[in-house]
Parts: C-alpha cells; sequence; structure tokens
C-alpha cells in the first residue's frame, strides 16, 4: 500500500503544527511506567514482534525497541513519524523500531501490517482508536472508524496475539466537562476548543474531537471485532495497573485477544 492516503484527517493539521512539542505535554512523561506494565500484561519479551497503532512520535515504540523488542509504529501523521524515525536514530533502534505512515482505519487492506503475524500490538492515548472525528450520517451510531481500528489490529496479529487499546472515559469526561467542550450524548463524540503551542512557541486555535468510551460498550465493540477481551482496566497515564473499572480515571485499558 502506498504511503498517499486519499483523504486528509484532521489530526494531522494538529500533529503538523505541534511536531516534537507534542511531547512537553504532561500525559507523555509516563511512558516507562506504562510499557513496564504492557511488557507484563502483554507477556512480551525480547525478539517478539509489536505493532504500534496511532504511533505518534513513537515514544512506546522506542521504549520497547530498548528492551529488544522489534516494532513497527503505523500513524497517520507524517510530521510524527519523521519525529518517531530520527528519535530512533538518536537512540540507536531503528533497526528494531520502523515507522511508516498508515491510517489504522484502513490496515486490514495494507500489506504492511494485515497478515504479518505480530504478536502483539498496541493503541495508546487515543492514539488512533477514537479519534475518528465526527460521526457520518451514514454511521450514527460512530462505530465505523473505532471498529475497522480494531479489525485492523485483529488482521495483523498472529492467532492468540495479544493487544492493549486505551480509550477516554465517557465518565471521566462528564464528570469534568470544561465550558468548551460539547459532549454528543447520542454519540459519545466531545468536541473540545483548545489552543495549541508548537516547539517555536506559536499558538493557535483547533478543534479536538475524541469518542469516549464506558468499559461495557468497549467490551461490546472488541467482541464485534471478534476479538477476546480478557481485562478492562480504569488507568491514569503513567500509571497503568490491574485497576477495576471506576468512573474516576480518564481512561479505561482493554486487554484482549485474537482468538487461537
Amino acid at each position: 500500500m502506498p504511503d498517499s492516503l486519499p483523504e486528509r484527517h484532521w489530526f494531522e493539521d494538529v500533529a503538523d503544527h505541534l511536531g516534537p512539542a507534542y511531547l512537553r505535554y504532561s500525559f507523555t512523561k509516563g511512558t516507562k511506567q506504562e510499557v513496564e506494565f504492557l511488557v507484563q500484561a502483554l507477556n512480551l519479551e525480547a525478539g517478539m514482534r509489536v505493532l504500534d497503532v496511532g504511533c505518534g512520535p513513537g515514544r512506546h515504540a522506542l521504549e520497547l525497541a530498548k528492551q529488544g523488542i522489534s516494532v513497527v509504529g503505523v500513524d497517520i501523521s507524517e510530521s510524527f513519524i519523521d519525529v518517531a524515525r530520527e528519535s530512533a536514530a538518536t537512540a540507536g533502534v531503528s533497526e528494531l523500531a520502523l515507522f511508516i505512515r498508515s491510517d489504522a482505519r484502513q490496515m486490514s487492506a495494507d500489506d504492511r501490517c494485515a497478515g504479518q503475524g505480530f504478536d502483539a500490538a498496541i493503541s495508546l492515548c487515543q492514539g488512533a482508536f477514537g479519534l475518528g472525528g465526527e460521526p457520518a450520517l451514514t454511521d450514527p451510531q460512530n462505530l465505523a472508524p473505532d471498529l475497522a481500528v480494531l479489525s485492523g489490529i485483529r488482521d495483523s496479529m498472529r492467532p492468540g496475539g495479544k493487544l492493549a487499546v486505551s480509550a477516554f472515559s465517557s465518565y471521566f469526561q462528564l464528570q469534568w466537562l470544561e465550558e468548551s467542550d460539547r459532549f454528543n450524548a447520542a454519540t459519545a463524540v466531545n468536541t473540545e476548543q483548545t489552543e495549541l503551542r508548537n516547539a517555536q512557541g506559536t499558538r493557535i486555535p483547533s478543534q479536538l474531537w475524541t469518542t469516549c468510551y464506558t468499559p461495557r460498550e468497549l467490551r461490546m465493540l472488541a467482541e464485534r471485532a471478534q476479538l477476546q477481551v480478557e481485562q478492562i482496566y480504569s488507568v491514569t497515564p503513567g500509571e497503568y495497573g490491574p485497576n477495576e473499572p471506576t468512573a474516576d480515571t480518564p481512561e479505561f485499558l482493554l486487554l484482549a485477544q485474537r482468538p487461537i
């Protein structure tokens, strides 16, 4: 599949402006702890192959590569892919961390991902899952984008391969709704008006769309994608752990596997 994609995703403008400044945000500072937990939860070992879906600037992929795990990171943003490749070269892990531009909603048709038999896959911090944007008129239930992401992940893994996918919590979002936020109860999409600052300090207004979930919805969508759900935990960036779902943490972490 060629790197040229048929249409521009709204998140590409966000990534183009932020570039490496994305890594200044506080939610990116817990990468090492998150990876340490995922290595245990997904039974990862050196020599295994992992697909990082919506890898952004590659922070999780690079941390995995430092542990001898081979990672392919995919992201729709060319800007973030460039940052990830540069970071891999600086860290000396370019042989273990490969980054490619791809639309996570189309991975089932991308032979660089589908059928590659990865041992595991991750999609964290709304890297691809939950960023479908405004629902299409043909998809009033707002299921198609995230179902396509989960199906693409399934098709990329070997039978028995495990995945970890984080999703923003509907419960938490409604508890802490900002004045500038607009939460659509029918589609569970939160629209946020915010300001983004790049590495040079330039600020621009921006609109962000995040699809939020309850644990029950995550389970049902994963099962529709023919995945076997193992656990759903409540997590906070940098504080991943085996925590029962509550309404008081910003994210849920879905752990599942492709059936054998």
